[in-house]
């Protein structure tokens, strides 16, 4: 018995659904930030500057399936690895540090990435 087969690729929709990761990908990063995290409070803020000027997303390398939520203050680091800072809370009254961690796997709300990313993936591959 002799089998043969052809296969066909369908190469412009293989590029879609590819481009439809990277665009899912910058929407969920967006949507962490601006949306959850920012919702959240946990940011220390005593100025505004952290959390809204010097805090943004690097989609550079999203096309390799990376985006970083990066800080840019020489301070965000000492802030964030030190949860035994007494944080202000006028402004974000869960303000502490490691502000990220309930986003992180094993956290309270680690399934928010996921779950965005699968919505936004449908929306954009037209599933």
């Amino acid at each position: 018995m002799q089998v043969k087969s052809t296969v066909k690729l369908n190469m412009a929709r293989i590029r879609e659904l590819t481009q439809a990761a990277v665009t899912a990908l910058e929407k969920t990063a967006d949507a962490l930030f601006h949306t959850e995290v920012v919702q959240a409070q946990v940011f220390p803020f005593q100025t505004g500057n952290l959390q809204n000027e010097s805090t943004f997303i690097d989609y550079s390398d999203s096309a390799n399936g990376r985006v970083r939520i990066v800080s840019s203050t020489p301070y965000a680091r000492r802030l964030y690895f030190h949860p035994e800072y007494h944080f202000d809370k006028g402004e974000n009254p869960n303000a502490r540090g490691e502000w990220y961690e309930d986003w992180l796997p094993g956290g309270s709300k680690a399934d928010f990435a996921p779950k965005a990313f699968k919505k936004f993936y449908k929306e954009e591959a037209g599933l």
